[in-house]
């Protein structure tokens, strides 16, 4: 939804029915590493419910349903050769949910769950 708002030309997208899964996702797009890509702020209204502010940084965000097992050695290869530019991957790790430049700095694996750039 967010990249159909994006294209659209809306200043806002809501998300619903809302998972902490795609609210910890929206927090990884909004961390400060990302500073090309981040959303400028979001809001949870009422339970099941996220309203997104769009700057127009994001050019595509996909959740894979496939969730690739992937190791902390092989990360910086699989951006490389699986996906279509060097975006940012999102990856469920024991530690929780962080982007894969976070999971090679503590050296951890764990289940793709989507991209964005």
């Amino acid at each position: 939804m967010i990249v159909n708002a994006e294209k659209g030309g809306f200043a806002s997208a809501n998300l619903q029915p809302i998972s902490s899964v795609m609210a910890t996702f929206l927090q990884t797009m909004k961390c400060p590493g990302n500073a090309t890509l981040k959303t400028s702020k979001y809001t949870i209204p009422r339970v099941g419910k996220i309203t997104v502010q769009l700057l127009g940084r994001i050019n595509d965000s996909r959740a894979l349903t496939y969730r690739q097992d992937i190791r902390a050695q092989n990360i910086q290869s699989y951006t490389k050769n699986k996906l279509p530019t060097h975006q940012t991957v999102v990856i469920s790790t024991p530690n929780g949910l962080m982007d894969h430049e976070e999971a090679i700095r503590q050296n951890v694996g764990g289940q793709v769950l989507g991209y964005f750039y």
